[in-house]
């Protein structure tokens, strides 16, 4: 008798303890697949939300899943697709915009998608959403790059060097680039389309204030709204919040 309530006492406690465990992006039902020779996976909610929603990220799979685990727990889908390395070229809309299509028909997924950029992941979210702008439900931007003369910039110089071979120029040409989302806003912001970013104040990496810094200012001028979570000494990482709440409620409000 004593042994039964002991294995009943255990069972207990170990039931307790998977309750009280964080959630994993494992914990769910995960598609992972390859799309036109890039990774690309889908996170399936364990209860889809009303029309389907989705948030789609096109780098950094899995890194500050706080967000990411959030929505899956509302009934969105948490949907990834391999552009990390493309710095928002021709070639990366092309392959998001062929990648989107297929979600959407595959999995049955809203038309509308809330786009997550972190970090080089903010020039195709800009990108796209500027070439996409009736597609976009809002875009969730974190520590994003929105100029590629501040990252990677001229000084790193292999990085440099892979963007010019991405997007077939010289750098000669350059002093003409037209591919940085800080100069082509207006299409989104016709759209009304409502962009939340959380940025660092001291990132010295992909700096606040020449990247989402000047995209704030450029448009809001256009008349978008941006909501900004600004971390006081806030470095690049960690990425996203403690408590991702306020970015949460963004996207569903807006979704």
């Amino acid at each position: 008798m004593i042994r039964l309530e002991y294995l009943l006492l255990l069972c207990s406690v170990l039931l307790l303890s998977s309750c009280n465990r964080p959630a994993k992006l494992e914990d769910f039902e995960t598609h992972q697949f390859t799309f036109k020779d890039r990774e690309a996976v889908v996170v399936v909610p364990k209860v889809a939300a009303e029309g389907n929603p989705w948030i789609w990220r096109p780098a950094f799979f899995g890194a500050f899943p706080s967000v990411d685990l959030a929505l899956l727990e509302e009934g969105f889908h948490v949907v990834y697709y391999d552009l990390t390395h493309l710095y928002g070229s021709p070639r990366a809309l092309e392959l998001g915009t062929a990648f989107y299509n297929y979600v959407v028909r595959h999995y049955g997924l809203s038309s509308r998608v809330t786009l997550e950029g972190f970090s080089r992941g903010g020039l195709f979210v800009f990108n796209w959403a500027n070439k996409n702008a009736g597609y976009v439900a809002c875009i969730y931007a974190d520590a994003p790059v929105c100029d590629v003369f501040s990252w990677p910039g001229r000084k790193n110089t292999n990085l440099w060097a892979d963007l010019l071979s991405e997007w077939q120029l010289a750098d000669e040409q350059m002093a003409h680039f037209e591919g940085n989302p800080i100069d082509n806003l207006e299409a989104i912001a016709k759209a009304n389309i409502p962009i939340i970013t959380v940025c660092g104040d001291s990132d010295d990496e992909v700096p606040y204030e020449e990247n989402m810094g000047v995209l704030k200012s450029r448009y809001e001028a256009l008349g978008g709204k941006i909501e900004l979570i600004l971390k006081k000494g806030g470095k690049h990482h960690p990425h996203s919040l403690s408590n991702p709440r306020p970015i949460v409620d963004f996207i569903i409000k807006n979704q």
